[in-house]
């Protein structure tokens, strides 16, 4: 009588071993495809993210009115924190009844940090001042306090590492140059701003838990490689005034 044919002892160890390599591949591969998918989410995001901001910024740029309360303040010396204060004029509907008093406002971007439980997140934040404040301190001689941060202004977005508001004046020929308030004594003002935000990815953000992080850590890179690096966004937009046109 003819014995049985079956699986001897090693033979089922090296198809055990054979089939947990092939569950450890395709783990693998499954973790690579969502990590990419969650870059690729996380790039949308943040591409979302920054152009909603700086399509906002630059609406509010298209409304200013020149002068020498424009405010450009360059703070910061790798990773720059500009701040960016002007008068401008918006639509009644941009304001409460109460503050409504006629359609000149004043808007300013800055950088600051904001504590969100135990870590620090670094934000661009939008300040609105109504008219009836900003025609206030225009008669009593007060409007750079406008232009000062407040803790009531709107974080527009997180996770920023540069925000960077640079005046332009156009050349006679063509392109632009930077534009020095001490070059133009009658201050027309510059001709154009160019707006630059680099914003850090969720996975580096959950990195940079203190301040200093957000200032100088390895992670981040130098300024000059921010738009190759895979860790973070970088966006940028130029908007023209009326007068340049």
């Amino acid at each position: 009588m003819k014995a049985r044919a079956g699986f001897t002892l090693v033979e089922l160890m090296v198809s055990m071993a054979i089939g947990a390599i092939v569950l450890l591949l395709a783990a693998g591969a499954l973790q690579a495809v969502g990590d990419g998918y969650g870059r690729g989410t996380d790039g949308v995001a943040a591409e979302r993210e920054a152009r909603a901001v700086l399509t906002q910024a630059a609406e509010d740029l298209g409304k200013a009115v020149g002068g020498r309360e424009m405010v450009f303040e360059t703070a910061g010396t790798g990773w720059r924190r500009d701040r960016i204060g002007f008068f401008c004029l918006q639509p009644d509907d941009a304001q409460s009844a109460d503050e409504r008093v006629g359609d000149l406002c004043a808007v300013v971007y800055y950088v600051t940090d904001l504590e969100v439980g135990d870590e620090t997140l670094r934000c661009l934040m939008r300040g609105f001042r109504g008219s009836e404040e900003t025609f206030e301190a225009l008669r009593n001689g007060s409007e750079t306090s406008l232009f000062q941060g407040r803790p009531a202004d709107e974080p527009v977005a997180f996770g920023v590492v540069s925000f960077e508001a640079n005046p332009l004046v156009r050349l006679a020929g063509a392109g632009w140059s930077e534009w020095r308030a001490e070059a133009d004594p009658a201050w027309d003002g510059p001709d154009a701003v160019r707006l630059k935000l680099v914003v850090a990815r969720r996975e580096l953000i959950a990195k940079l838990r203190e301040a200093g992080a957000w200032d100088s850590s390895p992670l981040l890179g130098s300024p000059d490689e921010a738009a190759e690096s895979d860790q973070l966004e970088s966006y940028e937009v130029l908007q023209s005034f009326a007068h340049a046109s």
